[in-house]
């Protein structure tokens, strides 16, 4: 364990200090993309915030290949230069899109071709473990399009929640978080070896994450971009393709019998297919709801809009901070409740727990559809927007000195000098008429 907080440390350490440097850069190239209709941000900002990213990645897999214990990962597996050589593909494709804005089919394509690339050096699914049959064991073709299949939509699904400040870092975050102790768990608790290098992925992309978050936080300084967010999609999607290919259901042997037997009742606890996609279910839900909202408006899966469901979150009237942290909360109920199933899917307390904090999560969700007015006595403990309002006096007769005044446009309540969506100064409108000032 100090071995992975080690190499963790280092990779957020990497990250963070080169991400300054490459908004520095990112300005210089041009990086900076106008405003577009579905952005929600109102300033131009920079991206290629992934070449720190990646650079971050080659940091920790270089640390963790010269520990003690982590160098045994790289003398007995391939995964780790099939992950970087993989990474680096999407990485440049990335970083081409944030400058120079490719085609999306050419994405697609680079990310299946970086897919490709890891199949081919090993990092792919040999079998799976199906409830009722036991292990079926998967032909090179049938494993290499599922491990295509589930590149591209971890990539994709990550991509498009990338919407907000510090909401695709964060959610990855927390996705690895929880993906690193069940890898963990099946490694030490259970002596299965093959299970190392997805526990090593996962430690990277916390740090990776954690090592960003600073920067991209509200209000982000850089932005990700697509260099960023495909790149810990696919480090993610390497994680859960690594433990599901290389580890045996069978090898945990909790059950005496058959491996059917085994199989059809070890199921929660060392199904690692379905854990990632519990991870990413939220980024998945929106993947899905936007090609079939985008498909029924007649538009190309591809067309981007306004209409995930960070946007709608923001449209219900939750803030830019709440909208993100709420986001958070959802990603970890989802994630680090599969993780609680997966120890002990017999206890209840689990199931309990689950629901009382998705009742939490909804009463957050719908906040704004109601605003509680606190009582009098308690106004000065609680946040100016659940205060009662003062009666507004009638405006007084206008003398002739107030009436030559220049009237005032009013400040929207609520409002402040980050979150401003209306119009800025009367400066810059008599500067762009042309005054003499």
């Amino acid at each position: 364990m100090r071995e992975y907080l080690l190499t963790l440390c280092i990779t957020a350490a990497v990250t963070y200090l080169l991400t300054g440097p490459v908004r520095k850069f990112a300005i210089v190239a041009g990086a900076m993309p106008e405003i577009r209709a579905r952005d929600v941000h109102r300033e131009p900002t920079p991206r290629l915030g992934g070449i720190a990213m990646f650079f971050g990645l080659c940091a920790g897999l270089l640390v963790a290949d010269h520990l003690a214990n982590l160098s045994t990962v790289f003398e007995n597996s391939n995964e780790p230069r099939a992950l970087l050589s993989g990474a680096a593909l999407i990485w440049l494709i990335g970083v081409l899109d944030d400058k120079f804005e490719i085609d999306a089919l050419i994405k697609l394509g680079g990310q299946m071709i970086a897919a490709g690339v890891m199949v081919m050096q090993g990092l792919t699914i040999l079998w799976l473990p199906i409830p009722g049959f036991g292990s079926v064991a998967l032909t090179q073709w049938q494993g290499t399009l599922l491990t295509v299949a589930l590149v591209v939509i971890t990539i994709n699904a990550v991509n498009f929640v990338d919407g907000l400040d510090g909401l695709a870092a964060g959610m990855v975050c927390i996705a690895s978080a929880a993906f690193f102790l069940y890898a963990y768990r099946v490694w030490v608790s259970y002596g299965i070896e093959a299970a190392a290098p997805a526990t090593l992925f996962s430690a990277i992309l916390m740090g990776m994450c954690l090592g960003f978050l600073p920067h991209n936080m509200h209000p982000a300084r850089i932005f990700m971009g697509d260099s960023g967010s495909m790149l810990i999609g696919l480090v993610l999607a390497a994680g859960a393709i690594s433990i599901t290919g290389q580890v045996d259901p069978d090898a945990l042997k909790l059950f005496a019998g058959s491996e059917k037997a085994a199989v059809h009742q070890t199921v929660p606890v060392y199904i690692p297919l379905l854990l990632p996609l519990t991870i990413i279910a939220i980024p998945a839900a929106d993947l899905v709801l936007a090609i079939v909202r985008r498909t029924w408006r007649g538009q190309s899966p591809f067309a981007a809009d306004r209409g995930h469901l960070h946007h709608r979150l923001l449209e219900i009237g939750h803030s830019h901070s709440r909208a993100v942290l709420i986001m958070y909360f959802w990603s970890a109920l989802i994630a680090f409740g599969a993780l609680a199933y997966s120890v002990n899917s017999a206890s209840m307390w689990i199931v309990l727990g689950v629901v009382f904090l998705s009742a939490i999560g909804l009463v957050l969700l719908l906040l704004p559809r109601f605003t509680p007015r606190a009582p009098r006595w308690a106004q000065a403990f609680v946040p100016p927007r659940y205060r009662r309002r003062a009666p507004v006096a009638e405006p007084a007769a206008a003398t002739p000195q107030t009436a030559l005044e220049e009237p005032r446009t009013p400040v929207p309540a609520g409002v402040n000098g980050a979150t401003a969506l209306g119009a800025r100064s009367r400066h810059l409108d008599r500067r762009k008429a042309g005054t003499s000032r």
